[in-house]
């Protein structure tokens, strides 16, 4: 009764969406099977917070990844708000219960020798438009730490070759400076050149398909997919794979952190402080391989 109660607030009180009733449907009904399963007494009106905490404890027992704790046990909370609202219960037995914190996830990024390989041999990419194209996506990717949808929003105006810099359009239209070098700047020159051998083309986009139209996204994925293939053996291979690469490869090379997080677009430090993870962890491995009694 007190479950759907909730749930009904949720879809005609909170307009929730279907599929949110149903994942909040699914995490609760999991914690009353939990807690009925060990007294048939308990109810959602008299249980305590040892029930819950049990609870917690028996899925990081099972394997429960630390973030799916969390979801859980923040539906339970908002179940448990809305009952104590309403004078269904008289306390809230969940809300001093500490969650797992969540397991810090560490960019997955390319080595410099691997970036070098493909960025440097030759026969890594077609000799036509398409090849010289993505050779210099490949590069800008690496260079600037762009986002896919920036790259692809790029229009020739942003694209200043007397100041070397690019004029990006990030997340909630903020818009930044970011320059690149010399080595990119040969790639797209070479690369306007052919764009403007092309019969029909968007007069505003920067990257077109040889038809003319704006370069779209996904086919930017596929093709970054593809190419770091070539040269690293890791499952993740993806333009933001490239822009985790930027940022660290910046960082190995003393670059200091706020500068990154303004050439990131990043709104908090806290963001960009990831990569000194990384970092880290990757003087760590040079440490362990090279110190005789490490």
């Amino acid at each position: 009764m007190l479950l759907e109660a909730f749930l009904d607030y949720l879809r005609y009180e909170r307009n929730a969406s279907a599929k949110t009733v149903e994942a909040y449907r699914d995490d609760l009904k999991a914690f009353e099977s939990f807690f009925q399963g060990l007294d048939s007494e308990i109810s959602w009106e008299n249980l305590d917070t040892d029930v819950a905490r049990e609870w917690v404890v028996t899925m990081m027992e099972h394997g429960n990844k630390a973030s799916s704790v969390q979801r859980r046990l923040s539906a339970l909370r908002s179940m448990y708000r809305f009952l104590l609202r309403r004078g269904y219960v008289q306390r809230d037995p969940v809300h001093h219960l500490t969650a797992p914190k969540k397991e810090r996830v560490l960019p997955v990024f390319v080595r410099e020798e691997e970036m070098n390989r493909l960025l440097d041999e030759p026969r890594m990419f077609e000799d036509n438009f398409d090849g010289r194209r993505d050779h210099l996506i490949i590069a800008m990717f690496y260079e600037t730490g762009l986002r896919v949808s920036e790259l692809v929003g790029l229009n020739l105006e942003d694209v200043n070759l007397t100041a070397r810099t690019l004029k990006v359009t990030g997340k909630g239209n903020k818009q930044r400076i970011v320059p690149f070098g010399e080595e990119l700047l040969h790639l797209i020159n070479i690369y306007i050149g052919e764009r403007s051998l092309l019969e029909r083309k968007d007069e505003q986009a920067f990257f077109v398909v040889r038809k003319g139209e704006r370069l779209k996204a996904d086919r930017v994925r596929r093709m970054v997919k593809a190419k770091l293939g070539l040269v690293t053996m890791q499952q993740k291979r993806s333009p933001h794979v490239l822009r985790h690469t930027f940022a660290t490869t910046m960082l190995n090379h003393q670059a200091d952190l706020q500068s990154v997080k303004e050439l990131l677009g990043h709104a908090r430090l806290a963001t960009t402080e990831v990569y000194t993870h990384t970092t880290f962890e990757e003087l760590k491995k040079e440490y362990h391989k090279a110190h005789p009694r490490a």
